[in-house]
């Protein structure tokens, strides 16, 4: 029998793993309910309707794969290493068996309304994103840190579209090479920096 209050870690793990397998809109919440556990009724008291869960899933999801890849970046001491290390654990991501793809660009492809919370989620995730690209390529001393950041969020995006879409095996390494090429040919804030040799960064941790 479904209990009548919502115990809120298996509702949106559900939610979250049926979404992003089957899309929104594929997803009903007889579905939701039946993976979940939980009854309808517990999961109205919390949530007044089905998007308001699909919003809480999704900026769970959101706050842990940035956790994630912040993570992942900091498996290093420059923005080579870091940037290599990075787009290794993208390539573990891509390789794993439940890969679908973006959830952020996925469920934000469902919408037709900009101003959807849906949208609004995608729209933070990948601020985030460049955001922390930026500040890691300052710390290294880029001059225009957040128009490279821009260009390598770009190349990021395509390499989860390309996984996803074609299934190729080195998605994340073809874009990790022109990642560091326009890396190496940015001019510096700061003339002292140098470009360090290439190195490869062990990675320790979850998938997203």
């Amino acid at each position: 029998m479904c209990p009548d209050t919502a115990p809120t870690q298996p509702l949106l793990d559900s939610t979250e793993q049926l979404v992003y397998r089957d899309g929104i809109h594929a997803t009903g919440m007889d579905a939701i309910v039946k993976r979940s556990g939980v009854s309808r009724k517990a999961i109205y008291a919390q949530y007044p309707n089905k998007q308001a869960l699909v919003a809480a899933a999704l900026q769970r999801r959101h706050v842990r794969w940035m956790a994630w890849f912040i993570a992942a970046s900091a498996a290093g001491n420059s923005a080579d290493q870091q940037l290599r290390a990075t787009f290794d654990a993208l390539g573990q991501w891509f390789a794993s068996a439940d890969y679908h793809g973006c959830a952020f660009l996925n469920t934000a492809g469902e919408t037709g309304d900009p101003d959807d919370v849906v949208r609004q989620i995608a729209r933070q995730h990948k601020q985030d994103l460049h955001d922390h690209l930026q500040a890691l390529l300052h710390a290294d001393g880029v001059a225009d840190a957040a128009a490279l950041a821009r260009q390598m969020a770009m190349l990021i995006n395509g390499a989860i579209a390309d996984a996803l879409v074609f299934g190729h095996a080195d998605a994340a390494d073809a874009a990790c090479q022109a990642a560091l090429a326009l890396l190496h040919a940015a001019p510096a804030a700061d003339p002292a920096r140098t470009t360090p040799s290439p190195s490869t960064t062990a990675l320790h941790g979850h998938l997203p």
